[in-house]
């Protein structure tokens, strides 16, 4: 620990749930980590052509993360990328839901582990390519889930099999009852995969 620069941290799992243009040629990243939950890192330079941050930093996919500081906005000091997970269609879609849920339902710099692993868990399930269809919805279910319970508004009782069309749309509405009074807006993503069901 650098004296006077706050504390450090290295090689933290994590992803990026969004980035935006600082400055010239910088970005301010919003990480969801594992065990320093989620946070706002300054990637200096990133924007610039051959900085070696521009590729890395790239939504759903698995990082590690390094970073200094204890400011709102701590500086990124290095990121390195794990397996790649190609998503596209209604995936992607899907993917960037629950990254809007993660930006509106947590606070800053607590962690929650058991979200980030259930998060990893369905971007994996997000990426399979030969999924059948209600694995996707059943993704989202099991994340939604898990995400209330950590966060103190889960529904009782175990969490059921997702897969199963009924027991999936009875606590699709129990969910929903819970999570929309927590939203000050309608999530735009959850818009736009309702009118994709429709195509």
């Amino acid at each position: 620990m650098t004296k006077g620069r706050g504390p450090r941290i290295y090689d933290a799992s994590a992803h990026v749930l969004h980035a935006s243009a600082w400055r010239e040629t910088s970005l301010i990243i919003q990480a969801f980590t594992r065990d320093h939950g989620r946070l706002a890192l300054v990637a200096k330079g990133a924007k610039r052509p051959y900085s070696a941050l521009r590729p890395v930093l790239v939504c759903f996919q698995p990082l590690w993360l390094s970073w200094s500081g204890s400011a709102e906005v701590r500086t990124l000091t290095r990121a390195e990328s794990g397996p790649v997970r190609l998503l596209d269609g209604r995936a992607l879609m899907s993917a960037w839901y629950l990254n809007e849920l993660i930006l509106r339902l947590l606070p800053r710099d607590d962690a929650y582990p058991l979200v980030y692993d259930a998060y990893a868990g369905a971007l994996d399930a997000l990426a399979q390519p030969l999924a059948p269809a209600a694995a996707h919805p059943a993704a989202l279910r099991r994340f939604e889930w898990v995400l209330l319970e950590q966060a103190g508004y889960g529904v009782e009782g175990p969490m059921p099999d997702f897969t199963d069309s009924r027991a999936a749309a009875m606590v699709r509405r129990q969910l929903r009852e819970r999570l929309e009074p927590l939203l000050e807006a309608p999530l735009r993503t959850r818009r736009v995969l309702l009118e994709l069901q429709h195509y």
